[in-house]
């Protein structure tokens, strides 16, 4: 009996790291097809197109951060393990209740906020959550989808807007003014079509590792 509870638990571990690498190569695939169109510009000879323009983050972006709502380690001790309590880099915690549910896009804002190419620390979070205050809450407007800043993000050293040599800190401010390059809503919209299967892969393979590891 103890064997094949050995086995099957591998056999779980398997299924699981197997669905992770498949996520790795999901995002890797849908950041080289964004990467090409709209950093590289392939598709339009290497010149950014007339009706796209040089902005600012602000245009694009929906900032929730006044609904963040800090937990104590010590108030979290006596709550039940069900929703997940994330920080600036990865889930904290679990809690009994929430603060957000949906599809959102968490940026770090202090601490850890950068890996080692500067680039920020993203997490792609879907259903019920509730976070600190030390990542920044996100959603799209103006033809941005969640998925569409995640991969905006993931290509963009943000080195530059950075501040505090202490604990680096990236401020609301200086994301907001951060200067992107905004393609038009049709581009957006069309682009959109291409990744959402993608990206709903994505999510239909961790909902497999989250019932795997309830098994």
């Amino acid at each position: 009996i103890q064997d094949r509870i050995v086995s099957i638990v591998k056999t779980i571990d398997d299924k699981i790291e197997v669905n992770n690498e498949i996520n790795k190569n999901l995002v890797e695939q849908a950041q080289a097809l964004y990467k090409d169109r709209f950093v590289d510009l392939h598709s339009f000879n290497g010149e950014m197109p007339p009706d796209w323009h040089l902005g600012e983050v602000s245009e694009i972006i929906e900032l929730h951060d006044s609904k963040r709502i800090p937990l104590s380690s010590r108030e979290r001790a006596s709550l039940a393990k069900i929703y997940p309590y994330y920080g600036a880099t990865s889930v904290m915690d679990y809690v009994d209740r929430y603060l957000f549910d949906g599809i959102y896009l968490l940026l770090g804002e202090d601490g850890t906020v950068v890996d080692n190419n500067g680039f920020p620390i993203l997490q792609y979070v879907e259903g019920k959550f509730w976070v600190n205050n030390h990542a920044h809450i996100i959603t799209g407007k103006n033809g941005f989808t969640v998925e569409m800043l995640y991969l905006l993000f993931s290509l963009t050293n943000v080195q530059s807007i950075i501040t505090g040599a202490v604990q680096p800190k990236i401020s609301q401010t200086n994301l907001n003014k951060m200067p992107i390059v905004i393609p038009s809503e049709a581009e957006l919209s069309d682009f959109n079509s291409v990744i959402q299967p993608i990206f709903a892969q994505i999510r239909n393979l961790r909902a497999q590792n989250d019932r795997l590891v309830v098994t």
